[in-house]
């Protein structure tokens, strides 16, 4: 099993997981044009994908969804919430599927487990992707954190860990005020601080990636992200990953 990122970041998100035959698309934020040349980066094409999943109707990760998947017939899966918020953008969009945040499903050799989280959508999911042996854990794009998403990402073999602001350089930022406070809110995004004590929660002894993604362009820098997290696992900074916006990152094996 291995994944992969094409970009994380405000101006488009989407992350390839692979077990066995089957891969899988998580959100797609980005034109077609520019879907296929990232996909390429990792070596594969439109073809290669099995489904594209989305977590919320955020254009930065659904703006792509459609045209993508309508142009080379790739079947989606999203909440009841996220298609009725969204449902004019997929009017002639074949094959549809629908989830509940709370019901795991299967795609080929992959089983998916959504869970709900704190976000401003209608109803936002994230997800842990596993083969029957190994686990990748998803957190991005939540405001806070609650029990039940510490005991669903606790013993993740790898985990893409939302590190969206440093609360000091967003308070002191270009934003206006009522977007710095969307973002800083219990619907918006996790913090630096709010990731590492995130981390701190769960058990981690089963870890064996762990990469910081969707950071602000304005408001963070990856070295906070790394500095945040390496002290909760007692690690070296460079150990923790970082998901960037032009170039994503390259593949991650899970053993």
């Amino acid at each position: 099993m291995r994944f992969a990122s094409l970009g994380s970041g405000s101006r488009g998100n989407a992350l390839v997981v692979e077990a066995g035959q089957t891969r899988v698309m998580l959100d797609c934020g980005f034109a077609i044009r520019e879907t296929v040349l990232r996909l390429a980066r990792l070596d594969l094409t439109p073809a290669h994908l099995s489904a594209i999943v989305v977590t919320h109707e955020h254009a930065d990760h659904i703006g792509g969804v459609v045209p993508f998947a309508r142009k080379f017939n790739i079947p989606v899966w999203l909440t009841h919430g996220t298609y009725s918020h969204a449902a004019a953008m997929f009017k002639d969009s074949q094959p549809l599927h629908l989830f509940d945040s709370h019901d795991r499903f299967v795609i080929g050799d992959l089983e998916i487990e959504p869970f709900p989280v704190p976000h401003d959508a209608r109803e936002p999911a994230q997800f842990v992707f596993g083969d029957g042996a190994r686990r990748l854990g998803v957190l991005t794009d939540v405001g806070s954190s609650t029990p039940h998403i510490e005991a669903t990402l606790s013993r993740c073999h790898a985990l893409v860990l939302e590190c969206n602001h440093d609360v000091e350089m967003l308070r002191n930022g270009p934003y206006p005020p009522g977007l710095k406070q969307r973002v800083a809110g219990r619907f918006g995004h996790l913090d630096n601080g709010a990731a590492a004590e995130f981390l701190s929660k769960l058990d981690t002894t089963v870890l064996q990636h762990i990469v910081a993604a969707h950071l602000s362009e304005k408001n963070n820098l990856p070295s906070l992200a790394q500095e945040a997290l390496s002290r909760v696992l007692k690690c070296e900074k460079g150990w923790i990953g970082i998901a960037e916006q032009e170039k994503g990152f390259a593949w991650r094996q899970i053993a």
